[in-house]
């Protein structure tokens, strides 16, 4: 079992919290925001390594493209993150803004889109009553949320909504766990390891949630989120073995040339798709350069033809727990999605 000195070693970046580590039994529910990447993973195991029983952890996964489009995300995340829970015996749940991405690209003279979240036994649609505006255009590579929207309106505001309107988070004390390291990027390295989160609402006159965020890994390094995913035996995401060190979406706007060339090579429906709206809007991803500049200036990774499969289809068709553990070729190497 992990110790303390293992999570936060003290050569870590030390945040303006003064409770590091939660008392964790003081929760009525944990939930983990689990985005299938390696970080998302390594926070579900340290609260395995801590002790907390799988039944007591619930993940959430945000569907980017909604669970019918294929714009931009892995098409097999969906299932990845099915395939990881059934393996640990944990419940998962999803949510997703009506239309996901694509609709939200398109807006024009329009409101954003209502969010689909779980509500109990039920599914809601909640907000998309506000002011219409028009986007016609991606998001931007740019650490500013307001244009680069995707994260801001696919992902933290799906989850809040979730949060702020599913009765359970009503009653008793939620902790909400997230993946974010500080070795990521010198963004990252300033976010708080324990705070409130945003959907907290402790001391509301007429609704009440008591929602606090932990953030186990903040001060891992990338070696030691790799280590314990090889102590658990976990087959990781199939964007690491494409040769990427991040499980973003498989078209994100941050992609590096190479990534571009290997989106192409073998996601070539997806890549067209992006290109032709490219060219619809006149306005590019990158601003001074079209996705087929940047593919055709990069260098397809080498892909295993088994991975292309796998990432290919809406299923995670192997073990997610295997005896034969490998590091992918994507560990330590070329990133993508976000900013540094």
């Amino acid at each position: 079992m992990l110790l303390q000195e293992d999570f936060w070693p003290e050569e870590a970046v030390v945040s303006e919290s003064h409770q590091e580590v939660p008392d964790l039994d003081s929760y009525d529910r944990v939930v983990v925001a689990m985005s299938g990447g390696k970080d998302s993973v390594a926070s579900v195991l340290v609260l395995l390594e801590m002790g907390i029983p799988a039944e007591r952890i619930h993940l959430h996964h945000h569907l980017v493209d909604g669970p019918e489009s294929e714009l931009m995300d892995w098409p097999v995340t969906e299932g990845y993150c099915n395939a990881f829970a059934k393996a640990f015996g944990m419940q998962i749940s999803y949510s997703w803004r009506e239309g996901g991405f694509e609709r939200e690209m398109l807006r024009h003279d329009a409101a954003t889109a209502p969010c689909n979240v779980p509500c109990g036994q039920e599914r809601k649609l909640i907000g998309g009553n506000g002011p219409c505006n028009t986007r016609r255009k991606f998001p931007q590579v740019t650490a500013d949320l307001r244009t680069r929207w995707c994260s801001g309106s696919l992902k933290i505001d799906v989850f809040r909504s979730w949060l702020a309107n599913d009765p359970q988070f009503q009653t008793g004390r939620t902790l909400v766990i997230t993946g974010e390291r500080a070795e990521e990027s010198a963004g990252r390295a300033k976010y708080l390891k324990f705070e409130p989160h945003r959907s907290d609402n402790r001391h509301g006159r007429w609704v009440k949630r008591y929602v606090d965020h932990w953030r186990p890994v903040h001060a891992f390094t990338e070696a030691q989120v790799w280590e314990l995913i090889k102590k658990y035996r976990v087959v990781v995401h199939p964007s690491y073995w494409w040769g990427l060190s991040r499980a973003s979406c498989r078209a994100c706007v941050f992609a590096s040339k190479d990534q571009w060339a290997t989106v192409k090579l073998h996601a070539p429906d997806q890549f067209k798709q992006i290109s032709s709206y490219e060219k619809d809007f006149g306005f590019t991803i990158n601003r001074e350069l079209s996705v087929e500049a940047m593919a055709d200036g990069g260098k397809p990774f080498e892909v295993d033809p088994m991975w292309v499969e796998i990432a290919n289809s809406r299923e995670f068709t192997i073990p997610v727990i295997t005896d034969d553990w490998q590091l992918p070729p994507g560990a330590f190497g070329e990133g993508s999605c976000g900013p540094t």
